[in-house]
């Protein structure tokens, strides 16, 4: 049973519905794709092929071109107004039969206006339309057979089933990635940067933003007065507030949590120099 109906007219675009046939079939599977020239065989009863096929579809995509409305026709008039056209036949029964019809407008197609149709089928001027240009169809294609996924849960399925990923949902995960490489992933090893390994974010008021990666050195979160950053115990003339030390390269450096006052240096050892008291 088919899920997807292409309906056309012979003489406007019928070489965009071949196209439109192929893709469809390659993402929801061939026999979930109905187009009469392909899916009627040799010696089947071509009336009641075509409304068996359209009464079970699900969609029905009906695709026009700038000649729909005004090909053929004797007398100067639309085809349409021939109750057996078999264009207005097949989109009469999907209507009829609540499918969901979708005009696909091909090139310079027109969106239609109700009072070009017959009443039969006025409603499809009312149906929500998608474009289909020859110079972008690749990406057209894409969002219809996205939209038809988003559209059914059959169709879902269907998709689902033949291993159709949409290339637009690859290229945000891709994104993604990348971004999340970004974020937590190797550096480019360069070395030039104090960054590596992973990227560590690191929330604090303050003059000094996010941190990223493993660093080594002094952080100082709100200094209040002068800091001191070399090695050795830290003096200062109203207070000493001494807390744990943190191992650098350089030797034992003193992590001061608040440091209110002026702060005095000492020698190598630690001890305050002479006259600094």
């Amino acid at each position: 049973m088919p899920l997807i109906f292409v309906n056309y007219r012979t003489d406007d675009e019928e070489a965009t519905a071949t196209l439109v046939d192929r893709e469809l079939s390659r993402v929801f599977g061939n026999e979930n794709v109905f187009r009469a020239s392909k899916s009627i065989g040799p010696g089947s009863r071509f009336p009641q092929e075509l409304l068996t096929a359209v009464r079970r579809s699900s969609v029905l995509l009906a695709v026009i071109g700038p000649r729909w409305l005004k090909a053929g026709g004797s007398g100067g008039r639309s085809p349409l107004e021939d109750e057996n056209d078999w264009t207005r036949r097949e989109i009469q029964e999907a209507l009829e039969t609540g499918a969901v019809v979708i005009p696909l407008l091909v090139g310079g197609a027109e969106r239609l206006r109700s009072e070009e149709l017959p009443a039969e089928i006025g409603e499809l001027a009312d149906c929500q339309y998608r474009r289909l240009n020859h110079r972008n169809a690749d990406a057209d294609l894409v969002r219809l057979a996205d939209d038809l996924v988003k559209l059914l849960p059959e169709l879902a399925a269907a998709a689902r089933s033949n291993g159709y990923q949409s290339p637009s949902v690859t290229s945000d995960d891709n994104r993604g990635g990348e971004a999340s490489d970004k974020r937590g992933g190797e550096a480019d090893g360069s070395g030039d940067a104090g960054v590596r390994a992973r990227v560590i974010k690191h929330r604090q008021r303050g003059g000094i933003g996010n941190l990223n990666g493993d660093f080594s050195g002094t952080f100082v979160s709100e200094p209040q007065g002068p800091v001191h950053t070399g090695s050795g115990h830290l003096y200062q003339a109203r207070e000493q507030h001494v807390g744990p030390q943190i191992s650098s390269d350089g030797g034992a450096v003193n992590y001061v949590a608040d440091n209110h006052g002026e702060v005095q240096q000492g020698d190598r050892n630690g001890r305050p120099e002479d006259g600094r008291r």
